[in-house]
């Protein structure tokens, strides 16, 4: 477990850098393609604000995102509970807890840290789980804030959304650039901006999907071992599977954080899926039952 929180901290600082350079390049590209280099500082600047505005203020960016509201114990006395005991369990600072008004059963954590996380639910899990299987969906959560792939997480999803506004640059430069300027432009350029526009989407899922589908199996082993209950969680994960369907509040840079897909099914999202499938992650646990 430890060697998985340094490797969390190690992926967050390389992410970071890793990020940075990759947007360097590609808005080094476009400053040669259009011959205006202030092109370059400008989207360097941008993206390392970006950057730690998302770091920092990455909680409350995710809640917003999704549309959740931050709750009391009064508002929610058996959600409240669920995530207190199990702050006092795992001797972790307790996290803000929100409720996202979805019919959607599904629940994630964000933030930077530990001190600094959030967890939230929807009130579509809220009603299928019981106690237990509530519990347990909540100590998956609480694990990945553990195991800071909290933290991780907040890095791809910056990643996601400003690879997603470069793709789009790129596009407009191609299709709704002045045709006389394009003319003039070398057609490798043009060849290489449209690779641009095409494979950064690609490459961001690619990324998502690497950091995400393994911390998934992870967070449910890790949710077992502070419950001690692994058929709470196999439970929880298979009313997921039963009452799987996608949130309304969609979007697929977020979507990694939760604990099941919140996308609606097609075959890309089944290819870039964040999500290793349900059923193996309930396998896992059925087969590890005599380890916990």
């Amino acid at each position: 477990m430890y060697k998985q929180i340094a490797a969390n901290k190690r992926k967050t600082i390389f992410l970071m850098i890793g990020f940075i350079v990759f947007i360097s390049a590609i808005s080094c590209f476009f400053a040669w393609y259009t011959g205006d280099w202030s092109i370059l500082i400008i989207t360097l600047v941008i993206s390392v604000v970006y950057t730690l505005i998302q770091f920092f203020l990455s909680g409350s960016l995710t809640t917003i995102m999704a549309g959740a509201k931050e709750i009391e114990k009064k508002d929610c006395p058996r959600l409240y509970n669920a995530v207190e005991n199990l702050s006092i369990t795992t001797g972790l600072p307790m996290p803000k807890v929100y409720i996202i008004d979805d019919p959607a059963p599904n629940a994630f954590a964000a933030g930077r840290d530990p001190k600094h996380s959030v967890v939230a639910a929807t009130t579509g899990l809220l009603d299928i789980m019981n106690d237990n299987e509530l519990t347990a969906v909540m100590g998956h959560e609480m694990s990945h804030i553990k195991n800071y792939d909290i933290r991780v997480s907040t890095i791809v999803v910056g990643l996601v959304f400003l690879v997603g506004f470069l793709a789009d640059l790129a596009s407009r430069m191609i299709f709704y650039g002045n045709r006389k300027r394009n003319e003039e432009r070398s057609p490798v350029g043009l060849v290489i901006m449209l690779l641009v526009a095409i494979l950064t989407p690609i490459f961001a899922a690619i990324v998502q999907m690497a950091i995400s589908r393994e911390r998934e199996y992870l967070a449910d082993a890790s949710s077992v071992n502070i419950t001690r209950y692994p058929e709470g969680m196999i439970a929880a994960l298979k009313k997921l599977q039963s009452h799987s369907q996608p949130m309304r509040n969609q979007n697929s840079a977020t979507a990694q954080l939760y604990i099941n897909n919140p996308l609606r099914k097609s075959f890309l999202s089944n290819l870039f899926s964040t999500h290793p499938p349900i059923e193996k992650r309930i396998e896992r646990l059925e087969h590890g039952k005599t380890t916990f």
